[in-house]
């Protein structure tokens, strides 16, 4: 039918775009742009041409990680040995 259906509340409105201009082109892909964590969840993709073809795909959005806190243990001597640990949340 030429549009997105974005759901009750999903913040979607100005993120999701079709790939190409027309869809009844035979490519009704869509575009998520600015993935966020809440966009987690199954999306279904309807088509109905002559007939209705239902295809449902399960996103999962993990969050990004924060920066990594890293030090040395051990001496910073010719020939020793060091190692660097590093810490992510």
């Amino acid at each position: 039918d030429h549009h997105v259906n974005y759901g009750s509340g999903s913040g979607l409105q100005n993120r999701v775009a079709f790939v190409q201009n027309d869809p009844s082109q035979y490519d009704a892909s869509i575009r998520l742009a600015d993935l966020q964590v809440s966009d987690t969840g199954t999306y279904q993709c309807r088509v109905k041409k002559n007939t209705v073809a239902v295809h449902e795909v399960i996103v999962t959005v993990q969050e990004k990680p924060a920066p990594p806190q890293c030090w040395i243990e051990g001496e910073l001597i010719w020939g020793s040995t060091i190692v660097l640990r590093c810490f992510s949340r």
